[in-house]
């Protein structure tokens, strides 16, 4: 008999929704009855866009001020007193009781904070609700993860537990089962079968460059950068994605530059991943694991300030990325990675070592235990 899991998570960055989306394809794959939610959307579709939008705003145009918003909570967690987002949260309680007393599930996966904070409230009024699981999407115990009240953490790596442990998080709560990625992730396709399918060069090299599905941070200087630095080259180009950020796309369009591949928001991000040689990004937990799983070169860069640092040290220390934070420097260190097979073949080996894109499975089997 199949499960029902319902599995919550909010726009505020596009690796959250990324992963819940991964999850919800491989549980309905397996037979399970899966929906996923924007918990703010039960109290009204205005207050879901407003507050994605909010945080969208604050990445894509004043980066240093969400480092800020996330310094003040590092500083706050040391508090011993609940965070301002627990006590936001409380409000959505009487919206998500009413929506779980109409529905019945067996267990409930998130894959954002926010959502875990609603259920932590819940759980505090001592109402009845399945099994939860709070899944990380980025290789480090973002603030206030310790304040939540979840049966069980999916954290990236085992190598992490001690931060989450040192946070608060009881250690038989964490389960080290990795990020979940889409299966078009794993897919073996050849870099020359990707290159027909987008229609790419198949003799040139391709620098591959994206800022998440916000297009957000400093990204716009390194795609200026590299635009730059590819223009008189005939064996070396460029391929831009976007997002969501259609201003950025307009203004990129508007230039024609030479020698680059201008894309909005994409569902083909796997295949121009495979198609390229080396992927120059911002450190988003959830696309730098894309990207390892999918096996190309990683130039972390443009960090937006908190997590995405972390990311990137983590991506760094195990192999898997090389990290540049100076655009003057960027488009250098970019060549010598890209034309240097040795230290490219090194990387990716790595990736495939550390991220064999098993995750999804081995959440969603972890899920049906714990909904017995």
């Amino acid at each position: 008999m199949g499960m029902d899991a319902l599995i919550l998570s909010c726009g505020t960055g596009g690796g959250h929704d990324s992963a819940a989306k991964a999850i919800v394809e491989e549980l309905r794959t397996r037979g399970h009855h899966a929906v996923m939610l924007n918990p703010y959307t039960l109290r009204s579709q205005s207050l879901a866009r407003r507050i994605n939008g909010a945080y969208i705003s604050m990445v894509q145009n004043t980066p240093r001020l969400f480092g800020a918003v996330y310094t003040a909570g590092e500083l706050y967690r040391k508090l011993p007193c609940r965070s301002p987002v627990y006590h936001v949260n409380h409000r959505m309680v009487p919206f998500m009781k009413k929506y779980l007393a109409s529905h019945s599930y067996d267990v409930i996966i998130t894959t954002h904070l926010y959502p875990a904070e609603i259920l932590t409230n819940m759980k505090n009024r001592h109402l009845q609700i399945p099994k939860t699981i709070f899944v990380s999407t980025d290789y480090v115990c973002i603030p206030f993860t310790e304040e939540t009240n979840c049966d069980a953490y999916v954290i990236p790596a085992p190598d992490l537990a001690s931060d989450y442990v040192r946070r608060g998080v009881p250690l038989e709560k964490l389960h080290p089962l990795g990020i979940p990625t889409s299966p078009v992730f794993s897919n073996r396709q050849s870099k020359e079968e990707a290159r027909r399918r987008l229609h790419l060069d198949p003799h040139k090299k391709y620098i591959l460059t994206a800022g998440g599905s916000m297009g957000g941070g400093t990204i716009r200087e390194t795609i200026e950068t590299l635009m730059d630095g590819v223009a008189q080259r005939q064996d070396v180009s460029l391929v831009v994605v976007c997002g969501n950020n259609q201003e950025l796309y307009n203004t990129l369009m508007a230039k024609r530059p030479k020698n680059t591949v201008i894309v909005g928001y994409t569902q083909d991000m796997a295949d121009y991943m495979r198609a390229s040689d080396l992927f120059v990004t911002k450190p988003g937990g959830l696309s730098s694991t894309e990207a390892a799983v999918c096996g190309i070169p990683i130039l972390h860069t443009a960090a937006i300030p908190g997590c995405e640092t972390c990311n990137a040290q983590y991506f760094h220390t195990h192999g898997m990325s090389q990290v540049c934070q100076d655009p003057q420097q960027l488009m250098a260190v970019a060549m010598d990675l890209l034309f240097d097979q040795a230290q490219c073949d090194a990387m990716v080996a790595r990736q495939r070592v550390t991220m064999d894109g098993s995750a999804r499975g081995i959440l969603c089997s972890f899920a049906e235990y714990l909904s017995k």
